[in-house]
Order: structure tokens, then sequence, then C-alpha cells
């Protein structure tokens, strides 16, 4: 394994957690205290795969909405392969692994169901409200709503986690309300930039959902090989895969071609980041250093530009996937309103935590919401409207 380099993060000198560690009357440790066989980072990890959160990840959309089968990817399957990449990375670079894993397996525990459709839905039911986003959700959920523990509310993170969730895309110069919040109760220092370990879990995300979304594009014919060489750079790809495997099945050799992208992607973030922190000596040097540091080299990062604005055009703006996600945001929409005007539909125990005014009773309402699958929501919602949203699944 590579040697933890200067500018890692410590699990034994982290931030510090919210809450004082005895409260919870778990298994955890002070700051520079070691108790039992796991650092801190590995007890957040751990902490965020045996939260309910994370385990409702299996029924969210990634692409698809509610799909039929059963090999596309939903949320759960994404972050495990984000993670995956992100291990990669870390140990590569000398970084904490398990505090890289541990942000790229809570980074969507935000999302709501229907993904990005829904988040738009949240969005604008909470308009007068200060607005819905997952990134700011996400936080929310291991800090407030996930609460297993009888000391304290939320997962208790050490603070490196929370930072990374909070600004893993880069400084967070105007929060919002659910942002604000948690950073008014445990400061983050929303205006620098993260760890190296956040900022692998940005990229690994990317790497991930780039090239796992044309694998589910294909297998869901709405994408098509001739659609994948009209871009060059997925062009010189293929045909570098055409020349080592003549003959092969073309499934397989497409999937070779997804593999082939991504070790690309992740062997050009390694080669770009180590002559950016080259002659750094501690975490506090990446946090001042004013820019990004792990990421894609300028001509990478134009490659992905490119074909992230292909993947708009030939896949997430499919006429098919428009229409799945104008139903998909019909649903969590008329959702909101039927709780919003009888709260008794919402179970007993959302019921007892749910304010009387707003903003608190809205926002309450949207972590329920937030907080639901796609089937679940469909099931609420024919539970109250009396059918259920049909034409939701695409493929």
């Amino acid at each position: 394994m590579t040697d933890r380099a200067p500018y890692a993060a410590d699990p034994a000198n982290h931030g510090g957690r919210e809450f004082p560690a005895r409260r919870g009357g778990h298994d955890t440790a002070e700051p520079g205290e070691r108790r039992g066989p796991r650092t801190d980072f590995q007890r957040d990890r751990d902490r965020i795969i045996h939260s309910m959160s994370f385990r409702r990840l299996k029924a969210k959309t990634q692409v698809f909405i509610a799909p039929d089968g059963d090999h596309y990817r939903t949320r759960l399957t994404h972050s495990l392969e984000v993670a995956q990449i992100g291990r990669v990375l870390a140990r590569a670079l000398g970084l904490d692994d398990d505090l890289t894993e541990a942000l790229c397996l809570a980074h969507d525990l935000g999302h709501p169901p229907f993904g990005h459709a829904g988040e738009a839905a949240l969005h604008e039911a909470m308009g007068r409200h200060g607005g819905f986003c997952h990134n700011a959700q996400a936080l929310r959920t291991v800090m407030r709503l996930e609460s297993p523990y009888p000391g304290f509310d939320g997962l208790n993170l050490t603070w490196d986690v929370l930072e990374g969730l909070a600004k893993h895309n880069g400084p967070v110069t105007a929060p919002n309300w659910a942002l604000a919040e948690r950073d008014a109760e445990f400061p983050l220092d929303l205006k620098t930039w993260p760890s190296l370990e956040a900022q692998v879990a940005a990229v690994s995300d990317d790497i991930a959902y780039d090239n796992h979304d044309i694998d589910d594009g294909l297998r869901a014919g709405f994408l098509s090989l001739d659609d994948l060489l009209e871009v060059d750079f997925l062009a010189d790809q293929w045909r570098a895969v055409e020349r080592r495997f003549p003959g092969a099945p073309r499934d397989r050799q497409l999937r070779e071609l997804v593999r082939e992208q991504i070790g690309l992607m992740v062997n050009d973030v390694l080669t770009h980041t180590r002559a950016q922190v080259e002659g750094l000596g501690s975490v506090e040097e990446v946090r001042g250093a004013g820019r990004q540091l792990a990421g894609f080299s300028p001509e990478m990062a134009e490659h992905e530009r490119t074909l992230k604005a292909f993947m708009y055009e030939k896949l997430y703006y499919h006429p098919e996937q428009v229409a799945a996600a104008e139903r998909a945001r019909d649903t969590v929409a008329r959702l909101f309103v039927a709780y919003s005007q009888d709260a008794s539909l919402m179970p007993d125990e959302w019921q007892e935590r749910l304010p009387q005014t707003d903003p608190g009773r809205a926002r309450t309402i949207t972590d329920f919401i937030a907080g639901m699958t796609d089937s679940f929501a469909m099931r609420c919602c024919a539970q109250i409207y009396g059918e259920r949203p049909r034409g939701l699944t695409n493929v």
C-alpha cells in the first residue's frame, strides 16, 4: 500500500465531532484517541453503510426511473461504483481511502425519489421556503434525520466527512438554508477548498456516471454504437478496442470500451493530481491552496465536457426520458400538496415531529418525501389519489 502522503487527512487528528464522543454510548473515540480496531474515518464509513438512508438508495433512480430490468444502476450501485473508483485513486495518491470511501458512499444520501426530476419538483414546491438541494439534504440527513443513537441527533460523523459532503464540489459562497443551518451549528469552513479526499470523491462521481450511464443507455436502447462514434474521444477508444479484440461479441466490446475509458480517466486524474500537489506538506495547505488540486487535466476535462454534452443530448434529454421525468415531477408535486393540506396522510412519527407553521412545516414534509424510494412514492401517490402514477417505467 502507498505510504500516507503528508497532505492526506489523518483519522487520528481530525476536526472532531459535533457531539462529545461519550454521549452516544457506543464505540467511538475523541480526536487523537484510538478505541477498538477501527479509525474514526472507518467508523464514519460504517455508520453510513448501516444507515437506513443508505439502504434506501437501492430503490432510487440513477438514470432510469423505476426500471423494470434488474441490471440497471440505482443510486446504491452507483454509490458503490463511485467508492470503488475513489479508493483506487486515494490509495494511489497516498490519501486516506476510508475517508474517501465514506464521502463516496454518502454523497447521494440527500437525493429524493426519481433523481433530478424529484429534486426539481421539491425545489419548486419549496420556492417560498428556501428551495431544495440534494447536496445540502445529504448533510441534513446525516446530521439530523438519520438518528439511530440515543445520545444525539444524526450520525455524529467527523468534521472531515461533513466538510467533504458540504463542499466536495468546491467552496460554497452562497449556502442554501439547509447548509447554512448546519454550518451555523457546526462550522464547516465553507469558503475554502476541501480535503483532497473530498476532491477525489467528486471526480470519482464524474468518472462513474459519465461511463456507467453509457452502459445503461446502451442496454436500454437509448444509445447506439453509431451515437457513440459521433464523439471523437469515444471513437478513438472504440477503434482501439476493435484492434485488441477483433471478432469478439459486440456487447463485450462495448463493455470493454466503458472499462477502457474509466481506466484512461483514472490515470489522467492520477498524473494531473500528482503534479498539482507536489511540494504540499499538509492538509491545511490543500485547503489553503485556493484552487482545485485533484481532477482532470485540461485536455481530459475538455473531453469530459464534450462527453457530458453528448449524454445530455442523447440520453438525459431523450424524449422518453423527458416524458418520464415530467410524470415523476408531477408525482412528487402532488405528494407535497397532499401532505401540506392533510398531515394525517403522513405516518404517525412524522406527524408528531411536524411543526405547525412554515417554513419548518414545509421543510419537514420535504424531508419525508426526500427520503422516499421511487416505489414508495408511487404507492403513496396511489393511496392518496386512487391510482398509481402511470408511465414512470421507461425501460
